[in-house]
């Protein structure tokens, strides 16, 4: 982790939402920041977001944003009613349902799903359930869908809407091969729930990601009449016969025979974290019929279907698979500077995870995409993973009102050539410095890194980029946490650098990038009288020089700031005079 800045912007007066998205469960104290009226200004704010998208998604089949956003939204939301104490019911806070005109009743409720958000919430639903027979499926990205049968004949679809009323789906489920339009040997009512998917053969979830298959169905959905092509790309995965026999191996016989036989397939018992763990991990990397985002776990029997409510039950339980975007809050921005001056805004985040990694830090990249942002403290961005590992910020998605201040280094203040000591505002850059002195690219000082700099420097023992040569190991043994051993190591691999060649010294020193072969045409001693000779226009005739890294080679050999350095190298015999 790279050194903070002095600049440091904290939200508020203290706290902003401390609880980790994604991967753990909130805190109690979790609260937006700002006096009470902005407080309930910010919830307001989230509540109508999540209203909108929940309007867009119920209404209109559209997905505005990606689950792993949405998810963390909703656990803010309630996270903060908890905080601010609501009444009971938030209604004035929640998403509003659908309005039920033209819509159909389910005639068993669809209760959804809660999501475990980490390994240790799928373990504690296991521990209070280890006398009961479990078992696991893919949970199918699809779009959910109730199918009634009466005296064995397709008599309504309905698709989930808020889980008591939806959109009738009838005349297109009857277009759908993967729907039986009779089922053989039927009760009389035969209620079936489950997840219209898009087809999607050999689709491997950690390569593919959800490949827009549920906005594919939404779509074919939402049109008066499928054309035969159209009904054909669509499968169903029956999740549930909430009606059918108690045990969930009984109900899969029957349904397989009926011919929704992914049930059967893609349903298999476990006991243990670890083997919920690995099914899900194995399904998360193999070809799959459709695509998928997570692990549903079931038991095998749960309440009459008549007990149930248009609200997650207890007797089953989501793994969504690692987010790939989440909903993050900003607590700070920092501003680091590296070697060459550049400036780099860093987002603090309260930790979220991404692929199963904790992220709490995001670049900005530069001040002037910092400033087109607008990035402040107590925003909330969505943040994903470019590749596996580096966080990226796709975008503001609330902004913290009214706007924090926040104060960023001057610009102007650093370059190339400034902060070659540890003067004030200094600090940051001039270790960065001494970091790339050691590191392989420079005199490869091995066990020497940024942290010994900082040390260093902090004690006050080194105030220039070459000040460590002449260190007493006493002085190094009094460090805290250095001792004896420590104190010999250092010392002796400061004293190998004496051996370092010329050019890895100037390398060190921060000699701009240059093929050391025309540096050599330059000056084959490495004499630092010879190298200072050549003039801009000299320099630009090597190859691959142009007028910017001439005018550079330059400044290094010439500089004010760097000329005193070098002087001392050829004293000490490091650069031919």
């Amino acid at each position: 982790m790279s050194i903070q800045s002095a600049v440091r912007v904290l939200a508020g007066a203290g706290l902003i939402l401390g609880f980790a998205l994604g991967g753990a469960q909130p805190h109690a104290a979790a609260c937006p920041p700002g006096d009470p009226a902005q407080r309930q200004a910010a919830l307001a704010q989230l509540s109508a977001r999540l209203a909108r998208w929940d309007e867009a998604y119920y209404q209109d089949g559209k997905r505005l944003v990606e689950d792993g956003v949405y998810d963390a939204a909703k656990r803010r939301q309630l996270a903060w009613q908890t905080c601010l104490r609501q009444a009971a019911d938030g209604t004035a806070d929640r998403p509003r349902p659908p309005a039920t005109g033209h819509l159909v009743a389910h005639p068993i409720v669809q209760t959804g799903l809660n999501k475990a958000d980490s390994r240790q919430v799928v373990a504690n639903w296991l521990a209070g359930r280890d006398d009961r027979s479990l078992w696991i499926q893919p949970k199918v990205d699809g779009v959910a869908v109730t199918l009634v049968y009466r005296n064995g004949a397709l008599s309504a679809a309905i698709s989930r809407g808020n889980g008591v009323h939806g959109q009738n789906w009838l005349p297109q489920a009857k277009l759908i091969e993967a729907i039986p339009v009779r089922l053989s040997d039927a009760p009389v009512r035969v209620v079936l729930q489950g997840e219209l998917y898009a087809k999607r053969p050999g689709h491997v979830q950690a390569r593919d990601g959800t490949d827009g298959a549920r906005s594919a169905v939404i779509g074919l959905m939402a049109r008066e009449r499928l054309d035969k092509s159209a009904a054909a790309s669509i499968g169903l995965f029956v999740w549930d016969w909430p009606d059918g026999p108690a045990e969930l191996p009984a109900r899969n016989e029957r349904l397989a025979a009926w011919g929704f036989s992914d049930v059967r397939t893609y349903s298999l018992p476990v006991d243990t974290l670890a083997d919920v763990a690995a099914q899900r991990q194995a399904w998360f990397n193999a070809p799959l019929p459709f695509a998928s985002d997570g692990i549903v776990l079931r038991q095998s029997r749960r309440p009459a279907a008549a007990t149930w409510q248009p609200e997650p039950p207890d007797w089953a339980l989501a793994w969504k698979y690692p987010a790939r975007r989440t909903l993050a809050v900003v607590e700070g921005i920092d501003f680091s500077v590296g070697r060459t001056g550049r400036i780099t805004p860093i987002a603090e985040l309260a930790p979220v995870t991404l692929n199963d990694r904790t992220v709490s830090r995001v670049s900005l990249g530069s001040l002037e995409r910092w400033r087109e942002l607008d990035v402040r403290p107590g925003d909330q961005l969505s943040v994903a993973l470019a590749g596996l590992t580096i966080p990226r910020v796709d975008g503001v998605v609330l902004r913290r009102q009214p706007r924090p201040a926040v104060e960023a280094p001057e610009a102007d203040d650093y370059g190339p050539w400034s902060c070659l000591a540890p003067s004030p505002g200094c600090r940051e850059q001039f270790v960065a410095r001494l970091d790339w002195l050691s590191s392989d690219q420079g005199l490869d000082m091995a066990g020497i890194g940024e942290g010994t700099w900082l040390q260093l420097v902090e004690s006050g023992l080194v105030d220039d980029l070459l000040g460590w040569q002449t260190l007493d190991r006493a002085a190094l043994e009094a460090l805290p946490g250095v001792g004896e051993a420590r104190a010999r190591q250092w010392q002796e691999t400061f004293e190998d650098t004496h051996r370092r060649p010329a050019i890895a010294w100037l390398q060190a020193l921060g000699l701009p990038p240059i093929d050391e072969e025309v540096l050599r045409q330059a000056s084959p001693t490495m004499s630092l009288a010879e190298l200072r000779q050549r003039t801009i226009a000299q320099w630009q005739r090597a190859d691959g020089i142009g007028p910017v890294r001439s005018e550079a080679l330059w400044r290094f050999l010439h500089g004010s700031q760097t000329a005193p350095l070098l002087e001392r190298l050829v004293a000490e015999h490091h650069l031919t005079p």
